[in-house]
């Protein structure tokens, strides 16, 4: 398993965080994503999930990673 942070930018509000936790865990990515701090912890088997994974459905959601 492997863990990254990413500053993520694009969100207005907490609804934004949760909506990124559950693309992503639709995706089998485990993640935390933080409106007030703009930060994304995801969790991910990384021989099964690439992280540009990650980024494009970040991307697919609106928002950006840093």
């Amino acid at each position: 398993m492997a863990t990254k942070t990413y500053n993520v930018k694009g969100m207005h509000c907490a609804s934004c965080a949760t909506m990124i936790e559950l693309d992503l865990e639709d995706e089998g990515i485990t993640a935390k994503c933080n409106y007030a701090q703009q930060v994304l912890e995801v969790s991910f088997d990384n021989t099964k999930i690439e992280e540009e994974k990650i980024k494009k459905v970040v991307e697919q959601s609106g928002y950006t990673l840093a």
